[in-house]
């Protein structure tokens, strides 16, 4: 499930999937015949972006966007898998994703994320 999950994700930055049909796969593929998200295309919100930046000083430099609507679709997806395996179920028992969810509906943004290591290598998560 996971390499399918990464399959859709690398299908929407490139452009050849939409959110909304990336959305509606996991959910096919994760069982749901409905789709528990949804998607409000009335304040542009759905336009935005989890931007993750790492910066090193080896110059193994990554960047990586991806649209909040999948973002919110996999949290769902990936937790509730996670939660089923017993050597993850611990590690996210305590998650609470519902309040993700609705921290990200309620258009949280800017930098929420901002880490230097001490060689001087960073990363940054931003959302726009």
């Amino acid at each position: 499930m996971k390499e399918e999950i990464s399959k859709v994700m690398t299908m929407v930055q490139e452009g050849k999937l939409d959110v909304e049909k990336a959305t509606e796969l996991l959910h096919v593929m994760k069982g749901n015949k409905e789709s528990s998200i949804h998607v409000d295309t009335s304040s542009g919100y759905h336009k935005r972006m989890l931007k993750i930046k790492v910066e090193s000083t080896d110059k193994d430099n990554i960047n990586v966007n991806v649209p909040i609507n999948l973002v919110k679709a996999v949290l769902k997806a990936g937790h509730g898998i996670a939660a089923n395996v017993p050597q993850a179920a611990v590690y996210v028992k305590d998650i609470d994703i519902d309040l993700l969810i609705h921290a990200i509906e309620n258009e949280v943004d800017g930098q929420i994320v901002d880490v230097a290591s001490a060689n001087g290598d960073k990363v940054s998560v931003v959302i726009e």
